[in-house]
């Protein structure tokens, strides 16, 4: 098994890192030709948004992996990565993928002093740590989408089909559940 972990811009070390304990193959994504060896999942990591959404396009990125994402390359997205994959923003026009029918509210914590840890349920997992940096969450989900987790009411962990998509960031603790529970998924693909 072989995971693209999207190395453009963010926090793709981390995820890589994560990989590298449960050791796990990784490939990293950075320029078009990147595209064309093998991977059975996709990680989309914390980080700008926009930023990751303009490169995306300019390094010719962008249509080659969302017609991988619509066709079932299974995904793990983390905060960043969530806004990219969101069918529509509550607060921005802009939107990238679109793949995951969710609205989410970018900055929903403020800026970076709105930062914190928590521990709640993620799903079946039980309580999982979570660190969240000027993080998202989702403001609605569609009926066919699962959630995950919620934190003070708000949705921040869901899964739809191929796409696991996190407002917070697990590749920053030491649990690996999150990272386990996406391999399983890849592996069950």
């Amino acid at each position: 098994m072989t995971i693209a972990v999207l190395a453009i811009q963010g926090a793709f070390a981390e995820h890589e890192a994560v990989l590298t304990r449960l050791g796990v193959d990784f490939i990293e994504l950075r320029q078009r030709r990147d595209l064309e060896q093998h991977y059975d999942g996709l990680i989309l990591p914390g980080g700008e948004s926009t930023v990751q959404g303009k490169l995306l396009r300019e390094l010719n990125l962008f249509d080659k992996l969302k017609d991988q994402i619509v066709k079932g390359l299974p995904t793990l997205a983390t905060c960043a990565g969530l806004i990219l994959l969101a069918k529509q923003l509550s607060n921005d026009t802009l939107t990238h993928f679109g793949t995951l029918p969710v609205t989410v509210k970018r900055n929903a914590y403020g800026r970076q002093l709105g930062s914190f840890y928590t521990e709640e349920d993620f799903g079946d997992l039980g309580r999982l740590p979570m660190t969240f940096i000027r993080a998202p969450y989702i403001e609605a989900a569609s009926p066919k989408v699962r959630v995950l987790a919620k934190v003070n009411g708000n949705i921040v962990g869901v899964k739809y089909i191929n796409q696991i998509g996190i407002s917070f960031h697990p590749e920053l603790n030491d649990d690996t559940s999150i990272h386990q529970m996406f391999l399983e998924m890849v592996y069950n693909q």
